[in-house]
């Protein structure tokens, strides 16, 4: 009597023609064996039950994982590309710095904001709701959720400049 479990059997067949093809869809042949164990895993899992899982279902999953992992890889390198154009290792002391002192100015300039205004905007903002759902949230008209979201832009637009120029407040010069 066989107590061996079925898909060791199966993957015993076919593993390693899984494995050649994955290495031919890998950026990394590093990457084909986990390639092959996610869609194995994936596949057996919705269609095991049965038995016998034919292997072009899983010549399709390695495929289509393969693109998947070399797209979160583009994107990976795009992201970590962007980031360091924006902090040259020279400056990136200067700029987190920087940056730092900018977004405390915004949010000292916010706080100065009316709490109508301030509401508005921290739902339009941080909340990411429509001027819509902000105004039925509130239960306002839509009008004076526009007019109190501009007006809130107004005042930050004037007040973060200032802030960052007051002697009292900016890092810098203490």
């Amino acid at each position: 009597m066989n107590t061996e479990p079925i898909w060791k059997s199966w993957f015993a067949r076919h593993g390693s023609k899984l494995l050649l093809f994955a290495r031919q869809q890998a950026r990394n042949p590093h990457d084909a064996e986990d390639l092959v164990q996610e869609a194995f895993v994936r596949i057996w899992r919705l269609y095991g039950h049965t038995g016998e899982v034919a292997p072009g279902l899983v010549y399709r999953a390695i495929r289509r994982l393969a693109i998947d992992w070399a797209r979160s890889l583009d994107r990976r390198i795009i992201r970590e590309q962007k980031t360091f154009e924006l902090t040259p290792l020279s400056s990136s002391f200067e700029y987190t710095l920087e940056k730092d002192e900018k977004q405390r100015a915004l949010l000292r300039s916010v706080d100065r904001l009316p709490n109508e205004q301030k509401e508005v905007l921290t739902l339009k903002i941080w909340g990411e709701l429509t001027f819509d759902e902000i105004a039925r949230t509130l239960d306002l008209s839509l009008n004076t959720v526009t007019s109190r979201y501009r007006y809130a832009l107004q005042k930050l637009k004037d007040w973060v400049p200032e802030e960052l120029d007051d002697p009292n407040t900016n890092l810098a010069s203490k």
